[in-house]
């Protein structure tokens, strides 16, 4: 099977790699600031998205939004221009639902099949090939697609038709921002009360209050190591997301929106290309303290 692939970033020239490590043929876009490395690792290039899917069984996306992916796929030289009737195209960005259906009905008016299947995980999962991946789609095209998936993954889960990825996604971010703002509270009241943060980490991490997100980011933020695994602007733009689609189906979600403001905050006082631990400083300031070990 020949994938292409689209979207070198932090995420992407991760997930690449790991795809090569299966032994799958690479294609990748030749203007990727990545593509060089990639190719060394055996990849081989082409000049546009129409001419990558002209050769690829499977065309995978990871971009930044639905902006990015729209063009991407339906623009001029797009993926739409170059796929066969038979190919598939895996969009493993975060993005709005109603996107992921409206891209995959054009496609589909070609023949192409298209699954959303966005990640959670951050830099270090995709690195390690342990990310979780929730996917949307028809169940013959997620069994067809599953192996290529499964080799940048640990958990690869279809959650309903083509959209439900992306929602399932959305899920996942309002947990994993709520989880951020529960832990900046706690070990900055902590800290503020003058009790270690690192010995309230080991105590309460082994019970209910234990969490994925809890050991993967406390020990950062203790060490002060913002550098993004993911981006606040990231978690921004995932938080839109996540409100937009909330209020097309008339949910409302006020810790969601409160958490956004936060992040909104912190983008402002230019932390947003740090990483979303970094919320914990929103709290800091307010507080007039700093969480260390």
């Amino acid at each position: 099977m020949i994938v292409g692939f689209i979207g070198l970033g932090i995420m992407g020239k991760p997930m690449s790699k790991n795809l090569l490590k299966h032994g799958y043929e690479l294609i990748v876009l030749e203007s990727s600031k990545s593509a060089s490395e990639i190719a060394a690792l055996g990849a081989k290039t082409a000049a546009s998205p129409k001419a990558l899917a002209a050769l690829a069984d499977v065309v995978i996306t990871m971009l930044p939004n639905s902006p990015q992916v729209k063009e991407v796929i339906l623009g001029t030289d797009g993926v739409i221009e170059g796929a066969r009737p038979g190919t598939v195209v895996i969009d493993m960005s975060s993005i709005a639902p109603l996107v992921s259906q409206e891209i995959a009905g054009k496609l589909a008016e070609q023949g192409v099949e298209m699954l959303d299947a966005p990640v959670s995980g951050g830099e270090p999962k995709a690195i390690d090939g342990t990310l979780s991946v929730m996917v949307g789609g028809k169940q013959e095209i997620f069994d067809k697609c599953y192996d290529v998936m499964k080799a940048m993954a640990a958990s690869v889960v279809r959650t309903g038709e083509i959209g439900a990825g992306n929602v399932t996604k959305l899920a996942n971010q309002v947990m994993v921002a709520i989880h951020l703002a529960a832990m900046s509270e706690a070990f900055v009241l902590a800290s503020k009360a003058g009790v270690q943060p690192e010995l309230v980490y080991q105590a309460i991490r082994g019970g209910l209050a234990g969490s994925a997100v809890l050991d993967a980011k406390a020990p950062l933020v203790m060490d002060r190591k913002f550098d993004p695994g993911f981006r606040i602007n990231l978690h921004i733009k995932d938080l839109a997301n996540v409100l937009e689609t909330a209020h097309e189906v008339g949910v409302p979600l006020p810790l969601t929106a409160a958490v956004m403001e936060m992040m909104q905050a912190l983008k402002v006082d230019g932390m947003g290309e740090d990483d979303h631990g970094g919320l914990i400083r929103y709290y800091e300031k307010l507080a007039k303290t700093e969480v260390g070990r």
